[in-house]
C-alpha cells in the first residue's frame, strides 16, 4: 500500500467498484470485474486465490498489480489498536435498498440503488455494493471469523471507504436468507434482488463503533489510500448460511493478512 498514487482518481475508483456491475462496476462493484476483464484481455492468466494465480502471484500477472507486492499499506490486516482516540461517528443514511446480486467469480456481490451514503469527517461516500469473504480477510486481535462483509463506498472525487462487518456462527440473518435464495447464480450474470433498506440495515450491527486504518483493496490492483472502518460488534449467521455462501463462492476467497508496517490503527 504505498503512499504513491499510480492511477488517476477515475481509474482507481472504476477498478475497485466493479461494474455491477461487474465488479468494479461501471461505477459500482467491488474488487473485480472491470479490472479483471481489462487484465484478461492482455494476459493469459486471470487472478484468483490458489496456485499460480493466488495472492502471492498477483503482482506478476499484470503490471498494474505491482502494488500487491510493493505497497506498504495493504489490506487485510490483523486489527490490533495502536491508538485510542475520539473517533468521529459513522453517519449512515441507508435509505434505499438493493437492485441486483452477482457472482463475479471471486465473490457474491449485492449492488445497491443510488442514494445510500456514509458521511465521515464531513465527506460523503455513496454506497455502491457489498460483498462477502469466507473466511474473513481481516482479523481482530488475532481472531478470524467464518464470514466478512465489505460495504464499498465512493466519494464524488473518487476516494474509497470500506466498512467491514464480521459474522460469527449463530442465529440466522434475514438479509443473508434473501441473498441465498437467489443461489445458484450464473457466473457474471446479474440477478434481480430487490430488498428494502430494512434488510440492508440488519446486515450491520446496531452498534457502529469501529477500528479505523488506512489500507488498500484486498484484490488486484491492490490500490491504496482506502479508508477502512472495521466494526467492533459482530453479526451472526447460521452454519447453514455460512456454508451456502462458501459453496456459492466456490473457494476460500480471503487474501492473507498483510503487514501493518507501523500504521496507526485507531479505536
Amino acid at each position: 500500500m504505498k503512499k504513491i498514487t499510480t492511477y488517476s482518481t477515475a481509474l482507481f475508483t472504476s477498478m475497485f467498484l466493479m461494474t455491477a456491475c461487474t465488479q468494479h462496476p461501471a461505477v459500482p462493484v467491488t474488487e473485480n470485474t472491470t479490472a479483471e476483464h481489462h487484465a484478461s484481455a492482455h494476459h493469459t492468466k486471470h487472478w484468483g486465490y490458489a496456485a499460480d494465480v493466488g495472492p502471492s502471484h498477483w503482482s506478476t500477472l499484470n503490471d498494474k498489480f505491482k502494488m500487491c507486492s510493493e505497497g506498504k499499506e495493504q489490506s487485510p490486516i490483523n486489527v490490533v489498536p495502536s491508538s485510542d482516540i475520539n473517533l468521529a461517528k459513522l453517519a449512515l443514511n441507508y435509505a434505499q435498498g438493493s437492485k441486483s446480486v452477482i457472482n463475479n467469480g471471486h465473490t457474491v456481490q449485492v449492488n445497491i440503488q443510488s442514494g445510500d451514503t456514509l458521511t465521515i469527517n464531513g465527506t460523503a461516500y455513496e454506497l455502491k455494493q457489498f460483498h462477502f469473504h469466507t473466511p474473513s480477510e481481516n482479523h481482530i486481535s488475532g481472531e478470524s471469523f467464518p464470514l466478512e462483509a465489505h460495504f464499498v463506498h465512493a466519494s464524488a472525487d473518487g476516494k474509497l471507504a470500506v466498512i467491514a462487518v464480521m459474522f460469527k456462527e449463530g442465529s440466522e440473518n434475514p438479509t443473508l436468507n434473501k441473498i441465498i435464495k437467489t443461489f445458484p447464480l450464473e457466473k457474471n450474470q446479474e440477478a434481480t434482488l430487490a430488498f428494502s433498506k430494512e434488510y440492508l440495515d440488519v446486515v450491520m450491527p446496531n452498534s457502529r463503533e469501529y477500528y479505523h486504518f488506512m489500507g488498500s483493496l484486498t484484490t488486484p490492483p491492490c490500490s491504496e489510500k482506502v479508508n477502512w472502518f472495521v466494526l467492533k460488534t459482530t453479526q451472526t449467521a447460521s452454519a447453514e448460511q455460512i456454508a451456502a455462501m462458501h459453496k456459492e463462492i466456490g473457494m476460500n476467497n480471503n487474501r492473507p493478512i498483510q503487514g501493518t508496517n507501523g500504521r496507526s490503527i485507531e479505536k
